[in-house]
């Protein structure tokens, strides 16, 4: 067995822990890198081979960036619903 960042169940159990911490934290801050951990377990699942810490840290950030912005275009608000202010409150 290699380091503790390339065992595929540590990922998998940091991408259902960070699952879980999203239940308790609402608002889509930790699904993307859920996702990516469990990605990431996949990948180490696969891979014969073992990369080390910085091209690992490297791959997850780019696949939670990704994660985070096919959650952001999947959840979005079918509408609009932002509200603009064009004058101030104390005039």
């Amino acid at each position: 067995m290699g380091p503790l960042w390339t065992v595929w169940w540590v990922w998998l159990s940091a991408g259902l822990a960070l699952a879980a911490l999203e239940v308790f934290l609402p608002g889509f801050l930790f699904l993307g890198f859920a996702a990516a951990a469990v990605v990431m377990a996949g990948v180490f699942l696969l891979l014969p081979w073992a990369p080390g810490l910085a091209p690992t840290l490297a791959v997850f950030a780019i696949l939670s960036l990704i994660a985070w912005v096919i959650l952001r275009r999947v959840f979005r608000a079918s509408n609009d619903q932002t509200r603009y202010i064009n004058e101030d409150i104390n005039k």
